[in-house]
């Protein structure tokens, strides 16, 4: 094996206890160019790997990558490939022939210490942990995976000097690592043993400043290649999972992309320490930090394209703060309802107000909304409630869990369009407070909704086997049910879908398993007397009101009408029926209901709007993007009670501002859906 053509490249400090059992080891497996570059050894390292036969170059000035960078200087014309290794002994020599032999298909070669037992043992945890977060960044905004950033690697000549390397510390592994996909070089990755280190003491990983200096090195070079990327105009192509050249090289894009996500962060961190809504302030402040996250909202729809590390970054780094903000008054209803449920008590039977519950009474009960009423919410809820309280009662827990729904559909929704179009659900500042902010529980019921539509409307669906897609998507759309009631139309579409097409017995089966859920998880809660899973006699069901819209127009005409919210159950149905014989899309069907109930309900409070945006991600729905932000003014109600005011009533004018543009926008959309012609798409492309 000619190996006259390669030169080894090692940096070294203070290695004066291995550097020569190293040389010694390479010139055995027949390399002769073995340069050793000293940076700043206050020992005999340099006489010892001269003594042993190596080349030694001195670099005074300390870094990893600026010693690696001065042993690439005068490089003989002859050299043709470039073997980096370590000083300390722990890479395993004995493995180059394996690297050697790869040489004609790739050009650049990686020893993976992760692919071994031997080399996972022998890396710290730290080591570990960092080695597999750069390598998930890397593929998240390169599209390749790399198991480990390790120094043992052989690389072409010509390919290192088309990768131009620019760091001169720890990130240089990781630089060239990146670069290289970028550049579309030939890369194999190989297990490799690795040794304990031979003498001498770590300079990265036997410290934990050591650790910490050198992951923050890797990290900031990471983000400075991704925004460089960007800004010479190259764009993540997510079919092809690699990064293709714009032409004329759209630079605003990273300027964009970045502004989006700094101001939803940014406005995060503002809104963090301002969730308790009982101090005025608060809300004021509140208000403030969701319009500069509103700002990076608008923002976000004219990004083009993005790979999944800012995608992702952005999406957990803002629901992560806001699980520590003060929640929502809702929360604290699923706290107690979950806990008095240990105590052998069915929140169905006593509200919280009951004198047999006074004795269970937390210093929290004060804070229930409307403890006058028994719970509302169905038999999964509860057995959440139950099984969460069971490991704490504790708000982080519980909006942690609302959270974790929350990314699962984040997660779905990028899986089958792709990070740009999932933005508007991801980034909807909407979206990010309901669930991880206010703590609402909607994300339980949003989930199975969405992971019932991608079911019924997944690509290749087997014409042969329908059943498998009805009966799937009805058992989810089932337990979405037995999360929230108002997923009950979306059976009834998949039942009628299954009729129109002649397939009774699938249909009929299908009404069968979405009720199956209900039925079984209500028996803990019901008795052969009685049911009380609904109590439509409640004052709450009966005459509640919040932001409502056409219930408030028909009040103005029909004072009567405020106190019969039963009324409003007729042109729901009436729209529903009417999408059944107009839609034949689970998507359609159910967005265009969501809507209808949002306007006709007569209690609609801020995060039911987000109940509408998953299918945001196809539609593109200018009213749904608009009321993300417009529905803020629900908030107005919060601020009238914590200067005084219990009304619970919303002033007209805001009442104007919260809706019209909402219903200004779906008329848009539906315009532009009947008048093609328009100008901003409103479908996403499936294809």
């Amino acid at each position: 094996m000619d190996l006259e053509n390669t030169l080894v490249i090692i940096p070294a400090l203070n290695e004066a206890a291995t550097i020569g059992n190293v040389v010694k080891a390479l010139l055995v497996q027949g390399l002769t160019h073995i340069r050793v570059v000293d940076n700043g050894s206050q020992d005999e390292t340099a006489e010892i790997a001269t003594q042993a036969g190596a080349e030694v170059i001195l670099e005074p000035q300390k870094g990893y990558g600026q010693a690696c960078w001065r042993g690439l200087q005068s490089v003989p014309k002859e050299i043709e490939w470039i073997l980096f290794c370590d000083a300390d002994g722990s890479d395993d020599l004995s493995q180059l022939p394996d690297f050697f032999a790869q040489r004609q298909q790739h050009d650049l070669i990686l020893g993976n210490r992760r692919g071994t037992d031997q080399g996972r043992q022998q890396l710290s945890p730290v080591q570990n942990f960092g080695n597999w977060l750069s390598g998930t960044l890397i593929a998240w905004g390169w599209g390749y995976r790399f198991h480990d950033l390790g120094p043992l690697r052989l690389v072409r000549k010509t390919a290192l000097d088309e990768i131009d390397m620019c760091d001169r510390n720890f990130g240089w592994t990781v630089e060239m690592q990146a670069r290289a996909v970028e550049c579309g070089l030939r890369i194999r990755e190989l297990p490799v043993n690795y040794l304990p280190r031979q003498g001498g003491q770590s300079k990265i990983s036997g410290t934990v400043s050591g650790s910490f200096k050198a992951g923050i090195i890797i990290l900031s070079t990471l983000a400075r290649l991704y925004w460089q990327t960007l800004w010479r105009g190259a764009e993540y192509d997510v079919s092809t999972r690699s990064w293709e050249k714009i032409a004329n090289g759209p630079r605003s894009q990273p300027i964009l992309l970045f502004l989006s996500a700094m101001l939803l962060v940014a406005g995060s961190v503002y809104v963090l320490p301002n969730g308790d809504f009982r101090a005025t302030t608060s809300i004021i402040h509140f208000w403030i930090g969701s319009t500069i996250m509103g700002v990076g909202f608008i923002l976000a729809w004219a990004i083009k394209s993005l790979p999944g590390i800012w995608f992702w970054a952005v999406a957990i780094a803002t629901r992560g703060l806001l699980l520590a903000m003060y929640p929502g008054d809702d929360i604290w209803r699923y706290l107690w309802e979950g806990y008095i449920q240990l105590q052998g008590f069915s929140p169905y039977d006593f509200a919280p107000t009951a004198d047999i519950l006074e004795p269970l009474r937390t210093e929290w009960w004060g804070q229930i909304n409307n403890a006058f009423a028994s719970a509302i919410y169905p038999p999964v809820t509860q057995i959440g409630f139950r099984s969460l309280a069971q490991i704490a009662v504790s708000v982080t827990l519980f909006k942690a869990a609302f959270t974790i729904a929350d990314l699962m559909v984040c997660w779905l929704l990028s899986r089958r369009f792709g990070y740009r179009a999932t933005l508007l659900y991801a980034w909807n500042p909407m979206v990010i407070y309901s669930f991880a902010g206010g703590g609402h529980y909607d994300s339980w019921f949003v989930l199975p909704l969405v992971m019932a539509w991608l079911w019924f409307e997944r690509p290749g669906i087997p014409v042969t086997r329908p059943s498998l897609t009805y009966l799937g998507s009805a058992l989810l759309v089932g337990i979405s049910i037995a999360v929230k009631w108002i997923s009950l139309p979306v059976l009834a579409f998949l039942v009628w879908h299954g009729l129109r097409r002649g397939r009774i017995g699938i249909a009929l089966m299908s009404g069968m398993t979405g009720l199956l859920p209900i039925v079984l998880t209500a028996i803990p809660f019901c008795s052969p007397a009685s049911c009380p899973l609904v109590r439509f006699g409640s004052s709450f069901v009966k005459n509640g009101r919040s932001a409502e819209l056409i219930p408030h127009l028909v009040a103005q005409l029909w004072e009567p009408s405020r106190s019969a919210n039963w009324l409003y159950a007729f042109p729901l149905a009436l729209v529903v029926l009417w999408l059944l014989v107009r839609t034949s899309s689970f998507d359609t069907f159910t967005e265009w209901y969501l809507i209808g109930l949002m306007v006709i309900s007569p209690i609609v409070h801020f995060w039911y709007f987000s109940w509408l945006m998953p299918f945001l991600v196809v539609s593109r729905n200018l009213g749904s993007r608009l009321v993300s932000l417009s529905a803020y003014v629900y908030f107005i109600l919060q601020y009238q009670l914590s200067i005084g005011d219990y009304s619970w009533h919303l002033p007209e004018t805001l009442r104007h501002c919260l809706w019209w543009p909402f219903v200004l926008g779906v008329l848009w959309s539906s315009a532009q859906a009947t008048w093609p012609g328009l100008a901003i798409p409103t479908k996403l492309n499936r294809t």
